[in-house]
C-alpha cells in the first residue's frame, strides 16, 4: 500500500477512534473532566478504567463521526484545556500508582486565536516536559492521525506503538508539499518523501511496535481482531514497565529514548 493510501485509511471517517478502543480494551471507564484552569475540551477524553482488573489512566484525543460530533470534538484538535487536563490526570496516574495509556488521533493541535491566546504553545511544551517526569509507565498508540506537536504532546511515552495504517507525521503531506514545492497537489509524492508509515516508522526506530489491522477494515467490526491484540500486547507490557520502574530504571530509559533521536 502506498503512504498517500495509508494517510486516506487513518483520515477514514468510520475508522474507530479513541473512544472505541477505550470501550473494547478497558473494562469500567469512568470519563474525568476539566483542566481546573479554564474549562473541558471535548477533543480530549480521559479517565480510569481497568485493564485486567488492574486500573489503569486512560486518555485520548477523540474525533466525532458525524458533522455535529466533529464540531463538538473541534475536528479532534485540541486546545490548551485539552492538553492540561491530559496533564492533570497523568498527575494523578503518578500520585495513585496506576499506569497510562494514550489514544492518538489527531490532525494536530488547534491553532485559533484563542488557543494561541490560553498558550497553546506552552501546554505543548509543558506536557512533553512534564511526561518526560512522570514516575508511572506511560505507552503510547497512535489509531489513527499522529499530527505535529498536538500528537507528541500525548506521545512522549516509554513506548510508542502504532495500529498498521496510522501515520505519524511532523506535518500533514499537504502542508508538507504546499511548503516544499509551494502547492499542495503533490501530497502523494511528499507521502512517501516523508516516511510517515508505521512500518517506516518502525525501521527506523522512532516507535517500539505496529499492530496488525485486517484488510481492508473499516468499522469497529472488523478491529476485533486489533482490539483483542492491543489488550494482550499491553498487559504485559504495562507489567515489564512497573517492573522497570520498581527497579529506579523507568524515567532514565524514557529519557533515553528520546535523547537518542
Amino acid at each position: 500500500m502506498r503512504a498517500i493510501d495509508r494517510v486516506k485509511a487513518a483520515r477514514r471517517q468510520d475508522r474507530p477512534g479513541a473512544a472505541e478502543f477505550i470501550g473494547a480494551v478497558f473494562d469500567g471507564f469512568i470519563e474525568l473532566h476539566g483542566d481546573r484552569v479554564f474549562g473541558d475540551d471535548k477533543a480530549v477524553i480521559g479517565g480510569v478504567a481497568f485493564l485486567d482488573c488492574r486500573p489503569v489512566t486512560v486518555i485520548g484525543i477523540q474525533k466525532g463521526k458525524t458533522v455535529d460530533e466533529n464540531i463538538g470534538r473541534n475536528f479532534g484538535m485540541p486546545h490548551p484545556e485539552g492538553y492540561r487536563k491530559a496533564l492533570r490526570l497523568m498527575r494523578q496516574a503518578e500520585k495513585f500508582g496506576r499506569p497510562v495509556v494514550t489514544f492518538i488521533n489527531t490532525p494536530g493541535a488547534y491553532c485559533g486565536i484563542g488557543a494561541e491566546e490560553r498558550g497553546q504553545g506552552e501546554a505543548i511544551a509543558r506536557n512533553i516536559l512534564e511526561m518526560l517526569r512522570i514516575d508511572t509507565p506511560i505507552v503510547a498508540v497512535v489509531v489513527g492521525e499522529g499530527g505535529s506537536g498536538g500528537a507528541l504532546a500525548l506521545a512522549a511515552a516509554d513506548e510508542v506503538w502504532m495500529l498498521e495504517n496510522a501515520v505519524y507525521y511532523i506535518s500533514s503531506p499537504e502542508s508538507f508539499s504546499a511548503i516544499l514545492w509551494k502547492t499542495a497537489a503533490k501530497s502523494e509524492q511528499a507521502a512517501e518523501v516523508m516516511r510517515l508509515t508505521s512500518g517506516d516508522l518502525l525501521e527506523l526506530g522512532v516507535i517500539e511496535r505496529v499492530i496488525s489491522e485486517a484488510e481492508n477494515a473499516s468499522g469497529p467490526a472488523d478491529f476485533q481482531g486489533c482490539f483483542d491484540a492491543l489488550k494482550a500486547t499491553l498487559a504485559e507490557k504495562l507489567r515489564e514497565l512497573e517492573e522497570r520502574r520498581n527497579a529506579g530504571e523507568l524515567l532514565a530509559k524514557r529519557r533515553e529514548r528520546f535523547a537518542g533521536f
